[in-house]
């Protein structure tokens, strides 16, 4: 039953360290780190995404910052309570996690350091817009199942053509995508005269498949 679902959330991620590893949390003697990694963009610009490993996968392993490291698991979401309202979080869950030396295999994997897969269930009502430039955009929460009935709720981004075929989903509607995981700061205010910046992550989704039935798929 896992296996079968990690091929519905499925993530790679390449990158450089960002951040030390920190303690998280231990679930029945099992503990977690967390930290960031630095994930370069087309555009010369990076994301800087939160990823979270069992002690289990880094036994002997020498991950400092700067350290380039390949990773594959899932976006995992949870909701964790602040400031008496509930806050969805996202972090990159590894399931394997390889520390990468060799700088021609580094060079040659960062052609494609950062990909997703999620096949789920469209679970709000799309929002569609448009930027102060005229691009179109249309914003996705997606519910990805997991295992002992848990489910992910993923923010997701579509762009031109696929903005507009979104705008018209419904909830429970089946779809596939796939993309990148990427990170994007805005400020929050607070009163009068407190601006705090905060970072959000979310899916920019570069291909969808819409899914009938299980003998009608169209692919846009």
């Amino acid at each position: 039953m896992i296996s079968k679902l990690m091929d519905t959330n499925s993530v790679k991620i390449i990158g450089k360290m960002a951040t030390p590893l920190n303690f998280s949390h231990e679930i029945y003697g099992e503990g977690f780190y967390t930290f960031e990694v630095e994930v370069p963009r087309l555009s010369n610009s990076v994301d800087i995404l939160p990823i979270t490993v069992s002690e289990r996968l880094i036994v002997d392993m020498d991950l400092d910052v700067g350290a380039f490291v390949e990773i594959y698991g899932q976006l995992r979401s949870y909701n964790r309570y602040i400031d008496n309202g509930s806050r969805l979080i996202l972090t990159v869950f590894a399931r394997d996690i390889i520390l990468l030396i060799d700088e021609d295999e580094i060079k040659e994997m960062l052609e494609k350091p950062n990909e997703i897969f999620l096949d789920g269930y469209i679970c709000k009502p799309p929002i569609y817009r448009t930027t102060p430039l005229g691009r179109e955009i249309t914003d996705l929460l997606i519910a990805v199942n997991r295992a002992y009935n848990k489910s992910d709720y993923i923010p997701c981004i579509a762009w031109g053509r696929n903005a507009r075929f979104c705008e018209k989903l419904l909830i429970g509607d089946h779809i596939k995508i796939w993309g990148r995981i990427q990170s994007r700061k805005y400020q929050k205010r607070y009163g009068n005269d407190k601006i705090e910046t905060k970072v959000a992550y979310e899916v920019s989704i570069s291909k969808l498949e819409y899914i009938e039935n299980d003998n009608n798929r169209k692919y846009l």
